[in-house]
């Protein structure tokens, strides 16, 4: 099918930018929050990053009025649904709130609409019977920041049809982003699995005193080649949110080796989330 209409459902840091990506690729896209404070930050943010790509030269700002004709930001679901071919969502990661979200959505859009979630790690078999139709129903995963990191993990469960699959691999490429398919459902798909499998050695060598922050960040950069150390990327990413992924994985599992290392739930529990607080693996002074 021919894509004309994505609804962005939630209007956070990755809502927004993922929003933001689809218009700046001739998308016509409503962003969506049920909060009015959280869509007008989102249109602020929108407003000051294209101004900030004229002043760089980046874009004309003739382009830039063109893509802020076709990316609307609205407290009205209705007026986001309408006529969307598309929706991805990216609300709480809570499985009841997936599944309000979806239903409610559900009656407001065409029967041939894709759902899309955002989701790190819920997939969508556990929420996909909200719907008429679960077959068209997917984990569509970016990854933050939205608008430069190119991986997209399109993710297949056994209810989804593999025609959705394709037009998600194809709609990936449209936006000037990576496809990365994942054919069967598993916790954390690709990159947050092997994402965690090295923050936790990363944390167990940390704790056990085997070596500093620093030189764990440096052996990893200048060793393997990555760009950022595992610490730095966790104190980037949120501790927070690293927290809440490990414990929901023990949840499931009961296994003890899921559970997030003690220096973390230390971290955790001061509310050192990493950057966003001013301080995590790292300090990062105020601005």
């Amino acid at each position: 099918m021919e894509f004309k209409k994505v609804a962005m459902i939630g209007a956070g840091t990755m809502g927004n930018q993922i929003a933001m990506q689809c218009a700046i690729c001739g998308y016509d896209v409503t962003c969506y929050s049920r909060r009015q404070t959280t869509v007008d930050k989102a249109q602020a943010f929108s407003d000051k990053w294209f101004a900030g790509r004229v002043a760089k030269g980046k874009m004309t700002q003739e382009e830039v009025d063109e893509i802020q004709k076709r990316l609307i930001f609205t407290n009205d679901l209705k007026t986001a649904c309408e006529g969307a071919d598309l929706v991805i969502e990216a609300v709480a990661d809570v499985i009841d709130t997936k599944k309000k979200v979806l239903a409610d959505v559900d009656a407001l859009t065409p029967d041939n609409t894709i759902y899309a979630s955002n989701s790190s790690y819920i997939v969508a078999s556990l929420f996909c019977d909200a719907v008429k139709h679960p077959e068209r129903v997917i984990n569509l995963h970016f990854f933050n920041p939205a608008l430069v990191m190119k991986c997209v993990e399109v993710v297949k469960g056994p209810h989804a049809s593999q025609e959705v699959i394709d037009e998600m691999v194809e709609f990936v490429k449209s936006i000037k982003k990576v496809p990365s398919v994942v054919n069967k459902e598993i916790y954390g798909f690709i990159v947050n699995r092997i994402f965690s499998a090295m923050t936790k050695e990363a944390c167990y060598l940390l704790d056990q005193g085997v070596a500093s922050v620093e030189d764990i960040d440096n052996a990893v950069k200048n060793g393997l080649g990555h760009s950022m150390g595992p610490l730095e990327l966790l104190d980037m990413t949120g501790i927070d949110l690293e927290y809440d992924v490990l414990m929901q994985k023990y949840r499931l599992t009961g296994d003890l080796a899921d559970k997030p290392s003690p220096g973390l739930v230390e971290r955790y529990a001061r509310g050192d989330y990493g950057r966003k607080t001013g301080k995590g693996f790292y300090e990062y002074p105020a601005k």
